[in-house]
């Protein structure tokens, strides 16, 4: 695998998706200021005298441009920074929010010794502090997360069945994969993003004050924009999340040639996707769907659209790092006898 020209790849298509995603709000400016324009351009035909000549539509009106561009931007930005604070927790907050069990660092348990072990291993591979390890004792799927804003605070959670149905060159390849997101950022950017999102969705809130706001015959134009301030942050909030998804994607296929880096083997990864194919990944926590872009697999079930799934199939995922793989997911076994560390 050529995991440096993967690497590139994907970083180059993540740029290309941030770029998107500052096209998106402009596109969101502009349309609330043409919708601006066009209702109280009618407010004041229908103020005018009767018989009066219709007063002219003026496309630029710079002032008006200028208020929309600071409320738009202000009410975005207010909504970003509000989520980004609520979300400022570390990585801890997140997986004890997913019921995870912190692992003792002097646990003798089998399982939980290999665990900890591999992940240190890791990390010196990576370059980054070892980080506090979570178990997710009450899921039975393959899966694991990485959450935190820096190294420093960065937590890894497994489930259970990601603990003992994976063997240790597996377990590597999901660590290593895990670490990827904490080295590369992923974790911090996708944080901006959600924060950008919910500002988006700010606007069809501030839509809806307008709309109750409307008194009598000179509020119409309010109760209009409010009207189109809602149907805007939908569609944007909609197109924020298709790109907020691609661009997960993107992270995913990083985060899978980094593991791959780390590891030098390419099967221990492909094995554990490949195992994740015959048992599934799912997570029953409550709180899952708010950490479903954070997973290793798809913690959810299939999206109703696919271009909203956070994470690329896993047979495409698979391909990628394993060109011989015959197209046959694994049944996971038993674990290993012993269940110790090898």
């Amino acid at each position: 695998m050529d995991f440096f020209a993967n690497q590139d790849r994907a970083r180059k298509n993540t740029k290309v998706l941030v770029i998107y995603f500052v096209i998106a709000v402009l596109c969101i400016i502009a349309s609330v200021y043409i919708a601006s324009l066009l209702i109280f351009y009618g407010a004041d035909a229908r103020q005018q005298p009767s018989g009066a000549p219709t007063p002219e539509l003026i496309l630029w009106d710079p002032q008006l441009l200028l208020y929309v561009v600071l409320g738009t931007l202000g009410v975005v930005i207010t909504g970003s920074l509000y989520k980004t604070v609520a979300l400022a927790k570390g990585g801890s907050a997140v997986a004890e929010s997913l019921g995870g069990r912190l692992i003792d660092p002097n646990t003798t348990h089998p399982d939980e010794r290999k665990l900890r072990n591999v992940i240190e291993e890791m990390a010196i591979a990576a370059g980054v502090p070892v980080p506090k390890i979570y178990v997710l004792d009450d899921e039975k799927g393959i899966n694991a997360f990485a959450a935190g804003h820096a190294p420093e605070d960065a937590a890894i959670g497994v489930t259970s069945g990601c603990m003992t149905l994976l063997d240790r060159d597996e377990l590597q390849g999901v660590i290593g994969h895990e670490l990827s997101h904490v080295l590369n950022g992923d974790m911090r950017l996708n944080l901006r993003i959600m924060g950008v999102v919910f500002g988006i969705l700010c606007l069809a809130v501030i839509g809806r004050i307008l709309i109750y706001s409307r008194g009598g015959r000179n509020r119409n134009p309010l109760m209009l924009l409010g009207m189109a301030l809602i149907v805007i942050g939908a569609i944007g909030v909609f197109f924020g999340r298709l790109i907020q998804a691609a661009l997960s994607r993107q992270r995913e296929f990083l985060a899978d040639a980094s593991a791959v880096q780390f590891t030098r083997n390419p099967a221990g990864l492909s094995g554990a996707l490949q195992k994740i194919g015959g048992i599934g990944s799912q997570v029953g926590s409550a709180h899952a769907g708010e950490a479903s872009h954070m997973f290793f697999g798809n913690g959810m079930g299939k999206p109703f659209l696919g271009v909203l799934a956070t994470h690329p199939p896993l047979a495409e995922r698979i391909s990628a790092i394993d060109p011989s793989w015959d197209g046959k997911f694994k049944q996971p076994g038993s674990k290993p006898p012993d269940g110790q560390d090898r």
